[in-house]
């Protein structure tokens, strides 16, 4: 299933922390802020937890959203866009 993380954190070193927990957990990067990538039900909840700890919960927003492929290939990309071809496992397993 594919997943966007996209989050507003306040702290440095927590924002740093939760983009590498992003990165690990094999999601591709598409803005600073901003990660996409397709992982099963348990990774999800796997990164949601990990995220659940280096946040804080009064200052900082995460949003994790599930999509489905057929609802990704509708996305309109405008201007600088990332490409969509990065988010595939068959990509995504040709940079591991």
């Amino acid at each position: 299933m594919l997943v966007w993380v996209i989050y507003d954190i306040i702290d440095d070193k927590n924002r740093t922390k939760v983009s590498k927990a992003c990165i690990a957990a094999g999601i591709y990067r598409v803005q600073k802020s901003v990660f996409l990538g397709d992982l099963n039900l348990n990774q999800i909840d796997e990164l949601k937890l990990k995220i659940q700890k280096l946040i804080n919960k009064k200052k900082d927003s995460v949003y994790i959203f599930p999509m489905c492929k057929d609802d990704f290939a509708k996305v309109k990309l405008l201007g600088q866009a990332f490409d969509k071809e990065m988010v595939t496992d068959e990509i995504k397993t040709k940079f591991f």
